[in-house]
C-alpha cells in the first residue's frame, strides 16, 4: 500500500492491510447485494485483495421490501460461513443490519432486540427521497432504548445538500456518521462527493464503509480519489478498528 499520496492515488491504494469493513451486502440472496454464493465469493476475494481483513456485513431491513429479521440474517450468516469454508474462502464475517428509519423501525426496536455492529451500535439509513419529519424524535427514542445510531452514507441524502446545518443537528442528536468510500471517487455524482469532502473536512465522519453490493462497486475502487485532503479520510479509516472482532 502507498504511504505517500498524490492526486492520482486510487481508492484501493488507501485501504490498509488490516482494514475492518462495517457496511456491505455480501450474504447471498437476502437483499439487493450478492445474489448467489459465487457472487459473494467474488466480492469477498476482491475486498481481501484491497486489504480488508474482517467484514461486518449489513443486509437491509426494510419493511415490505426486504423483510429480513435478526434471526433470518443470523441463519443466513451461518449457512454462508459454512459454504465459504467448504469453498476454502476464509474471511472473518459477522452480520448486523442496515435498518431503514421509519415507523416500522420504531415498532421493531421497541419490541425486540436489534442486530448490532458491536455492543449497542446499530447502522441506520434514511429514505433517499424526502426527509423524515420525525427523525429527531425517533433518534431520541432509539437512544433511550439503549442504542447508539450510526447513520449510513449521510452524504447521499440530497435533501440535506442545500441545508448543511441539518448534518450538525443530526450529530447533536447523537448520530455518528459512516461515509461510503465510493463517495470519494465520484461514484454517486459530483454533488455527493462535494458533500462527502465537506463532512470529512469538518471532522464529522466517524467511520467509513464499502457498501459493496456488486462488481461495479468493486471496479470503482480503481478510480482516482477526488477529495484533496486525505488526512480526515485516513483518520476515519483508522477508527474502523473499533469494530474488530
Amino acid at each position: 500500500m502507498l504511504t505517500i499520496f498524490s492526486p492520482k492515488t486510487t481508492l484501493k491504494d488507501l485501504i490498509p492491510s488490516n482494514h475492518i469493513d462495517i457496511h456491505s451486502h455480501l450474504l447471498p440472496g437476502i437483499d439487493d447485494g450478492a445474489q448467489t454464493l459465487e457472487e459473494t465469493i467474488i466480492l469477498i476475494n476482491a475486498l481481501q485483495d484491497f486489504g480488508v481483513q474482517q467484514c461486518i456485513t449489513t443486509p437491509h431491513i426494510m419493511s415490505n421490501v426486504w423483510n429480513n429479521t435478526k434471526q433470518s440474517i443470523e441463519n443466513k450468516l451461518a449457512i454462508t460461513t459454512k459454504d465459504l469454508n467448504e469453498q476454502k474462502v476464509y474471511m472473518p464475517i459477522h452480520a448486523a443490519a442496515e435498518y431503514l428509519v421509519d415507523a416500522n423501525f420504531v415498532t421493531l426496536f421497541k419490541n425486540e432486540p436489534l442486530i448490532t455492529l458491536k455492543e449497542n451500535y446499530i447502522l441506520v439509513e434514511l429514505n433517499y427521497i424526502n426527509p423524515l419529519i420525525q427523525i429527531y424524535d425517533i433518534l431520541f427514542e432509539l437512544q433511550v432504548a439503549g442504542y447508539k445510531p450510526i447513520l449510513a452514507h449521510p452524504e447521499r441524502y440530497s435533501y440535506y445538500h442545500h441545508n448543511f446545518n441539518e448534518y450538525q443537528k443530526l450529530k447533536n442528536a447523537g448520530c455518528l456518521f459512516q461515509l461510503n468510500l465510493l463517495s470519494t471517487v465520484g461514484y454517486y455524482g459530483s454533488k455527493t462527493t462535494k458533500i462527502a469532502e465537506q463532512l470529512l473536512n469538518k471532522g464529522m465522519i466517524d467511520f467509513i464503509g464499502s457498501d459493496v453490493h456488486h462488481e461495479n462497486h468493486i471496479n470503482a475502487f480503481s478510480k482516482k480519489l477526488l477529495v484533496k485532503d486525505l488526512k480526515p479520510l485516513k483518520n476515519a479509516i483508522i477508527q474502523n478498528q473499533f469494530f474488530r472482532f
